[in-house]
């Protein structure tokens, strides 16, 4: 795990903020990788090994991270273009970013509900994800169909302030499962009351 920690950080450090950040369009889908491993590495802490269930984790924040930040770089594209970051919305164009955000919505919706198809998230866990994930598809489309002035802005606002809210949710609803017992399967996460 300290291994797994110290390449994260690394990864991040070097490999993101110093050289895709400011090289790429795609700096925060590949970038997106140092934000996603958190709990693998919260995993391999409390078991000793990373598994499938963690690599699961890992993808939902994966793909979870483009729309978010996407949706602030619509909003903020004028300040990413003055410092030169090659944000999508700069590079490609509002429109593109749109799309974008609405692809990965729609893997994103269905990828939060494979912890319950997995049996690690349980009943809780399964409608709590598929009530989030069909509103954030509801808030992705309303991006991409709202293309003109302040209420442009104001969708991609709203998307990226469901965003936060979405994987905050997502994942408390593992944590609480787990406390009150309420999983179908087992994460290796232990409460002490």
């Amino acid at each position: 795990r300290r291994r797994l920690l110290a390449l994260t950080i690394g990864f991040y450090v070097f490999v993101y903020t110093m050289w895709l950040k400011r090289w790429t369009p795609q700096n925060i889908v590949i970038g997106g990788a140092a934000g996603a491993v958190p709990p693998m590495i919260g995993w391999a802490a409390a078991t000793g090994s990373v598994s499938l269930e963690s690599f699961v984790m890992f993808l939902i924040i994966f793909i979870w991270t483009p729309p978010h930040f996407w949706a602030l770089a619509l909003v903020r594209s004028k300040d990413y273009e003055r410092a030169g970051v090659p944000m999508l919305p700069v590079t490609h164009g509002p429109d593109e970013t749109r799309r974008q955000i609405l692809i990965y919505s729609l893997i994103l919706a269905p990828l939060g509900m494979a912890p319950a198809v997995m049996g690690f998230g349980g009943l809780l866990y399964t409608v709590i994800a598929s009530i989030l994930g069909a509103f954030f598809v509801v808030f992705a489309v309303d991006c991409y169909r709202i293309r003109e002035g302040e209420a442009a802005d104001r969708a991609a606002k709203h998307l990226f302030a469901y965003s936060v809210l979405y994987l905050f949710v997502l994942f408390a609803a593992l944590l609480v499962e787990q406390g009150f017992g309420l999983e179908s399967g087992a994460l290796p996460l232990t409460w002490t009351f």
